[in-house]
């Protein structure tokens, strides 16, 4: 793992492995699914690294002994429509009782813009530390947006989880919302005229849903 100030690189082998898999053009819908669900579930045991814990008793087989569980902290996972519903399973196989709230952009092909169409959080969404989930982080203006309408709800603290990233909107991201860490599973350097993340995995959504 790479730490740089709030930018979290995953650099696991068994990350890095998955990722080279889902990069692979092919990799069919149904691979590229659950690889995004693995990589997320994978991710998301160092994104939760400061989950409170509390000293319980319990009754082994053998005797009455000190452990540990988990301290009540209020989640909430936001995946981006479309695509960050890819990440949503892996979290719900670590985190079952978390909830999980919904954030609809997506970017004008001329502009390369985000555009607001949906927005559902959980009531309590201020007494929540928010986690929001989408594979790409690529021109960073989705992301951006994402962030601010989520601000805008007075959560306690907000996260920011992709699998891809660009170092154009890790930089974008970083300049509009110091505040929020990023974790990522791998960077590359560069976008295309269309803000493609290159090399890339390709459209995210579309490998996941299998519409393209």
């Amino acid at each position: 793992m790479k730490n740089e100030n709030n930018i979290i690189i995953m650099d696991h082998p068994l990350i890095q492995h998955k990722i080279t898999l889902l990069r692979d053009k092919n990799t069919g819908s149904k691979e590229f699914r659950e690889l995004i669900s693995e990589v997320t579930m994978l991710m998301c045991y160092e994104a939760m690294r400061d989950l409170p814990l509390k000293e319980i008793d319990v009754e082994t087989p053998l005797q009455v002994t000190k452990s540990k569980t988990l301290s009540k902290r209020h989640l909430a996972f936001i995946p981006i429509l479309r695509a960050g519903l890819g990440m949503v399973d892996g979290i719900l196989n670590l985190i079952p009782t978390t909830r999980v709230g919904h954030i609809g952009l997506y970017r004008d092909h001329k502009t390369l813009q985000p555009i607001e169409y949906y927005c559902k959080l959980p009531s309590d969404i201020s007494k929540r530390d928010v986690i929001i989930l989408d594979p790409m982080l690529a021109t960073g203006g989705t992301a951006v947006d994402a962030v601010a309408m989520v601000k805008k709800r007075n959560p306690k603290s907000i996260k920011f989880m992709c699998i891809l990233s660009s170092s154009q909107g890790i930089e974008l991201l970083c300049s509009s919302h110091p505040d929020i860490k990023i974790y990522c599973a791998a960077k590359d350097n560069a976008l295309n005229e269309n803000g493609y993340i290159v090399p890339g995995l390709g459209d995210a959504g579309d490998r996941i849903f299998g519409t393209k």
